[in-house]
């Protein structure tokens, strides 16, 4: 606690690094401060239960169940909450793969090299757990991956498909509802992992002829621990949990209902228009950070060039001739906090997959994520300190 109140007694910081974790939003720290008050006095239950507790319990989990349905223009019944993407994602792979087994095939998974590594090392575990295989396609220079190639790689016992709305590393968007239909044509399921849409965008995974989404609340200001996978109406799969009947059998375990209640309410305020506003305010000041950046010799765009090719509120900077962890630490210092590589891999030195698979460089990039509290501010700060943190360490190395 004492490093806690340090912390909150330093000013004019400038959080830069919402693809990791955003910050909660209001909205959700009322509910959810509302929530714990309730199951502090005892009066939410189990949902599970037919006594007042429980059934109180029951019609929260169920309004928020349909506040984050509404939120993907969804059916209440395909929501599943769950702990976050990552467990979303292993319930969407293992769902796929023992689909396939149960029907006698020896199942394959095709994904994109640049998807985040949650869906990777699902795929290997649980396609090589039954004597599968997964396929990988190439993606361009701009991390986009061809449909071509992709329908290329579907075989008759591909089991399922994955294809990210937008990469967690350089924004690129990807042509979901090609690879939709393709798949579609083969009766294979297709997995799409939407943790850096949700909440940033307008999503509407029945629009998209999908099967599985995946998505978590602390990308977009919801709280840690809550997540969700939208389940297309009508399509059964084994369950990754299981022990109890919770989440009509789809997800054992008691839910994490305060956390439950603070995501239906922030996804109560995410209709289109707020959605939109946001998107537009966070490409704004994306795009006069990139605009003042550049101009820094050395420092260009990864990823696609055009702004609608990416996500709104995150992009990726190569920087020539100095190593991103100093550049990270250098900025700290100074109050601003951002990120480089791989989003999973900032305890380690390796060299993002992603880059990797674009075919840049994979060791040199910052990454600059935005979201609803950002102002310009932030971005002035940044662009004011970068270039002296680049020019500082240029010298060093020199």
């Amino acid at each position: 606690m004492r490093y806690l109140a340090r912390s909150l007694s330093i000013v004019a910081r400038h959080y830069l690094d919402y693809a990791s974790t955003a910050p909660l939003r209001a909205t959700a720290q009322v509910a959810l401060a509302e929530a714990l008050a309730v199951q502090t006095g005892g009066s939410l239950g189990d949902p599970g239960r037919i006594h007042h507790e429980g059934m109180t319990a029951r019609v929260l989990l169920e309004n928020a169940r349909e506040q984050v349905a509404a939120l993907l223009h969804a059916k209440q019944r395909e929501i599943i909450f769950t702990s976050g993407a990552t467990e979303s994602i292993a319930a969407a792979t293992w769902g796929a793969v023992h689909r396939a087994v149960e029907n006698g095939a020896i199942p394959n998974i095709v994904y994109a090299a640049v998807e985040h590594s949650a869906v990777r090392r699902s795929s290997d575990l649980f396609a090589k757990a039954f004597g599968g295989s997964v396929s990988v396609v190439g993606v361009d220079s701009v991390g986009r991956v061809d449909v071509d190639a992709f329908v290329d790689a579907l075989t008759a016992t591909t089991a399922l498909a994955h294809i990210q709305w937008g990469n967690h590393e350089v924004g690129t968007l990807q042509p979901i509802a090609e690879i939709a239909a393709a798949c579609k044509e083969r009766g294979i399921l297709v997995h799409v992992d939407a943790a850096q849409a949700v909440g940033h965008v307008p999503v509407h995974p029945k629009e998209l002829g999908i099967d599985l989404l995946s998505f978590s609340g602390h990308k977009f200001g919801g709280p840690t621990g809550i997540g969700g996978l939208w389940i297309r109406q009508g399509l059964r799969i084994e369950p990754l949990l299981t022990g109890a009947e919770q989440e009509r059998s789809r997800r054992a375990g008691l839910e994490n209902i305060p956390a439950a209640i603070a995501l239906g309410a922030v996804a109560a305020d995410l209709d289109e228009s707020a959605l939109n506003a946001e998107a537009s305010n966070t490409r704004n000041l994306l795009a006069t950070a990139l605009q003042r950046l550049t101009t820094t010799p050395g420092i260009s765009l990864l990823g696609p060039p055009d702004a609608d090719a990416r996500l709104p509120h995150l992009m990726c900077l190569a920087v020539d001739g100095v190593e991103p962890q100093g550049v990270v630490l250098g900025l700290d210092r100074r109050g601003i906090a951002l990120h480089s590589g791989s989003s999973c891999a900032s305890e380690g030195l390796e060299p993002s997959p992603v880059l990797e698979a674009m075919g840049v460089d994979a060791q040199r990039s910052l990454r600059i994520s935005v979201g609803h509290n950002s102002t310009i501010d932030d971005i002035n700060a940044l662009c004011n300190e970068l270039p002296h943190v680049v020019s500082e360490l240029r010298s060093l190395s020199a």
